[in-house]
């Protein structure tokens, strides 16, 4: 049975709908926009992730028999709107950043362009995809930046939902990670996958010798061992004892880090294994691993802090509509004007200005002639961002699956390494680009 991701959603979308199909607008032309008004937690700089998911989930955005019963029986929609789902297909476009791409304030990350009942249903959908992934990229981000060119491992799949900890493990792939702990991730998007033994493990046995060795035997002496189950400067010792002085590496996942990796290194050279290598684990951020880039430490396992966005859970973004149709035929932008949460009407498209291959500003185009947009780009000397993902409801089945995650992380790369260094900094500011508005004319000129 195909699955359905129809009624992940919120009730007012279909409460709106059956609205608009009484007063006869459900089929006005609509551009809706997914953007951020800030970047949570005074950070420099967003990044795009869950694209793809959301690609995926709106193939299976049907409304079947199961989820039309659901809605008659609860009386949430009449009868004609129940009619208007039960045929439902996304036919409109939309265009939007690459995953792996940076965003800043205002930036379109998504632009949804089809009629209004299309498009409005499909709001708590992209945001709820968008706003978890793009929060845990983010945070990933930063730790890659802390990390240097040490390792990075995901770990934290017991630390959140069981389809948010796939999602977390994709996002954080993306965004610099190496492997994930997470099996059903490896399967689904191709990510290296991790991980050797808990400390279960060596309280299963009568010694921590006893463990070790059997370890070992499992997994041959290119494993990982856990040597703080009781006391670390034993568990070394035991650890060289039993599997030798090749043995590939220690874990470490408590005490204070920096001491406790110097103390431990010391310790395995002194017996010998200068290449036995040390990982380090225990409730990590971005700010712990940068407290250890000068610390004998070879990889790091991240947990809790990366797939909760640590300490921003969410990316803020929000879903609004943009421009309309009039009754005439023409465009109206529209915007709202509320105090603290006004919004800025017109279709968009953004791109990177850059100086000697360097990031300087988020440029974003406003044009009141939809139709120009596609020339836009020729206009001014800089990158585009945002690309076409759904033509016509066909979806471009290339930013989907495992090659796309590997596409996304390539681009996330090259796209960070236009980033000024201030940018890379982990304290609190503003961020690391100025967003700029222009207005388009007809002739494609400045207003």
């Amino acid at each position: 049975m195909t699955r359905s991701s129809a009624l992940l959603t919120d009730r007012y979308e279909l409460t709106m709908l059956t609205a608009a199909l009484r007063d006869g607008t459900a089929h006005r032309r609509c551009v809706f926009e997914l953007f951020a008004r800030r970047l949570p937690g005074a950070r420099r700089f967003g990044v795009v992730a869950g694209t793809g998911r959301l690609l995926s989930l709106l193939r299976e955005f049907r409304f079947g028999d199961d989820e039309l019963r659901f809605l008659r029986d609860a009386r949430v929609v009449d009868e004609p709107t129940l009619k208007y789902l039960a045929d439902y297909r996304f036919t409109g476009n939309i265009v939007g950043y690459r995953e792996g791409e940076l965003y800043f304030p205002g930036s379109p990350v998504l632009t949804i362009e089809g009629t209004f009942a299309e498009a409005v249903i499909l709001e708590t959908l992209a945001l709820s995809v968008l706003n978890h992934d793009s929060a845990v990229a983010t945070a990933a981000a930063r730790m890659s930046i802390a990390a240097g060119d040490r390792p990075l491992a995901e770990m934290g799949s017991r630390r959140t939902g069981e389809e948010s900890a796939v999602a977390a493990a994709r996002a954080c792939y993306i965004t610099g990670f190496d492997a994930t702990s997470n099996l059903e991730a490896g399967r689904r998007f191709g990510i290296p996958t991790m991980g050797t033994a808990a400390h279960a493990w060596t309280l299963l046995h009568e010694h921590e010798s006893d463990a070790f060795r059997a370890q070992i035997d499992a997994l041959g002496t290119d494993t990982t061992l856990l040597i703080d189950t009781y006391d670390i400067t034993r568990g070394v010792r035991t650890a060289i004892d039993v599997a030798g002085t090749e043995l590939g590496g220690v874990r470490i996942d408590s005490g204070d880090l920096p001491l406790v990796a110097a103390q431990v290194r010391a310790q395995l050279d002194s017996l010998g294994a200068s290449r036995t290598k040390i990982t380090v684990t225990s409730d990590l951020d971005e700010h712990a691993i940068a407290a250890l880039a000068a610390s004998p430490v070879d990889s790091y396992g991240v947990g809790t802090s990366v797939v909760t966005g640590a300490g921003s859970p969410t990316a803020g973004m929000v879903f609004k509509i943009v421009a309309r149709e009039s009754t005439d035929g023409s465009w109206v932008p529209v915007a709202k004007k509320s105090a603290a949460k006004a919004t800025t009407g017109g279709r968009k498209t953004a791109f990177r200005t850059r100086t000697d291959s360097i990031a300087t500003s988020e440029l974003i185009a406003i044009s009141p002639r939809f139709d120009s947009l596609t020339d836009a780009s020729s206009t001014y000397d800089a990158r585009a961002l945002q690309v076409s993902l759904v033509s016509a409801g066909e979806i471009h089945s290339e930013y989907e699956g495992i090659e796309a995650v590997a596409d996304a992380r390539m681009h996330h790369k090259s796209a960070r390494a236009e980033l000024p260094v201030s940018a890379l900094a982990l304290s609190r500011s503003d961020p690391a680009l100025e967003t700029v508005y222009v207005t388009l004319d007809e002739t494609l000129g400045h207003e």
